[in-house]
């Protein structure tokens, strides 16, 4: 059955002079316009198009490949509004509509916005809609704790940023938590901080846990070897200092820094933190 929306694996089933005709193991067939049609596409072999509707309201295969199928989160870039909503630029000839009963916020032209791809269940056309909440699947979430997923930052709050966690579920990540900068649209690797009872997913931008250590461990040493082992950062240095440097909180780099210590890689001082060098026989000196 051919799937809207989706990339599909067809069989090409005949050459005519207005492109080649693709077909599935249901006797289910499709145009492939004459302009997508390559110099080695044989009878008998198998082509990946993507399928959709174009502007005659006509099913046709293409080998574009969108910016995002059916069933995906994307930030797309508004091109056009017209009397029934906006059209963004998905990356194929005809723009993706975003019926105005669909928008969260009114949307305008030349700006951007987080959106999922659905087939509307009566014109069969793709759609897009920037009201995300009813597509989530919080209801049943296969997360584990310290793991390690993609996101894509949604919207803003005095929270926090909210995200979408491997294209299926409703995150945040706290404002506190935060040590870089961050915009809507931005893809994100994360890790998951804590599933909450009400389904909700707390998530953090660095690893979880004494993983998190080791690898702002890595950061300072890392800065130690780049900067003639000296850190002018104690334990007396404010927050912001910490994290306009490491992009970590001072919790997190106290932890490390006692890890460096513990493991005889720096030595502390007032005034700062410094790495100890090998000897030659491989003991610190």
């Amino acid at each position: 059955m051919l799937q809207i929306g989706k990339t599909n694996t067809l069989t090409i089933l005949r050459h005519t002079s207005v492109g080649a005709y693709l077909g599935d193991n249901e006797n289910s067939e499709v145009l492939l316009p004459l302009k997508y049609v390559k110099g080695d596409m044989n009878v008998g072999e198998n082509v990946d198009v993507f399928i959709y509707k174009d502007s005659e309201d006509r099913i046709i295969a293409t080998t574009l490949k969108p910016f995002a199928e059916v069933g995906e989160f994307a930030f797309l870039k508004v091109v056009s509004v017209s009397k029934i909503g906006a059209f963004l630029d998905w990356g194929l000839e005809k723009d993706i509509l975003v019926p105005f009963k669909e928008q969260r916020h009114k949307m305008f032209e030349g700006f951007e916005y987080v959106v999922f791809l659905y087939v509307d269940e009566v014109s069969q056309r793709i759609v897009a809609t920037s009201k995300l909440n009813k597509f989530f699947k919080n209801d049943s979430i296969e997360l584990e704790q310290a793991q390690e997923v993609d996101l894509l930052v949604y919207d803003e709050s005095s929270l926090g940023f909210s995200c979408i966690i491997n294209n299926a579920y409703k995150g945040l990540i706290y404002a506190n938590d935060v040590y870089q900068d961050i915009h809507t649209g931005d893809f994100l690797k994360g890790y998951v901080k804590l599933i909450r009872p009400d389904k909700l997913v707390d998530i953090s931008l660095q690893p979880v846990g004494f993983k998190n250590v080791l690898s702002s461990t890595d950061l300072i040493l890392e800065y130690l070897k780049n900067n003639d082992g000296v850190l002018d950062l104690t334990d007396k240095s404010s927050p912001e200092e910490i994290e306009q440097r490491f992009k970590m909180s001072k919790t997190t780099f106290k932890k490390s820094i006692g890890v460096l210590y513990r493991q005889r890689k720096v030595l502390l001082k007032e005034d700062g933190v410094y790495l100890v060098k090998e000897k030659t026989d491989g003991a610190a000196e």
